[in-house]
């Protein structure tokens, strides 16, 4: 199935990695969103569940192993062309994750990725913020050994 102008809605995941006051972001390598930083994430796979998709996403754009915590946000992506018609649709499960191995090296789908503060996520979406924001909070309601 095409991405762009789908028959049905993607399903995509997203990962929320803390560390300490910082989070990881990823710049997009493919539409939409290419060149924006972002977190990292894709789209499912036929046959895999929602916490192998996250943990494979991961691996591929970041170099990093995460174990997922708790799901954060479900949402739609809808994107509309000049015509109005649907260019893009995901419905989005955005998850909180914890680092349990690798090392951070972006891959082919993220030519770059970095920790970011908290408190200086301007390049980001707000609505990306709002699920960092949304994140922390469960963050900080889990046991510290949690995260």
């Amino acid at each position: 199935m095409s991405r762009e102008y789908p028959d049905r809605p993607i399903v995509g995941v997203g990962a929320v990695i803390l560390d300490q006051d910082r989070v990881l972001l990823i710049e997009r390598g493919q539409a939409p969103l290419k060149g924006e930083w972002s977190l990292p994430g894709g789209a499912l796979e036929l046959g895999e569940t929602l916490e192998e998709g996250i943990r494979r996403e991961v691996l591929e754009e970041t170099g990093l192993i995460v174990d997922p915590l708790a799901i954060v946000e479900v949402f739609d992506r809808i994107s509309r062309d000049a015509d109005g018609r649907i260019q893009y649709h995901y419905v989005l499960v955005d998850y909180l994750c914890r680092v349990i191995g690798g090392q951070l090296a972006c891959a082919t789908d993220a030519p770059d990725a970095r920790w970011a503060a908290r408190d200086d996520l301007d390049l980001v979406a707000p609505f990306t913020v709002q699920v960092i924001r949304k994140a922390c909070e469960i963050a900080a309601a889990l046991p510290l050994d949690q995260i």
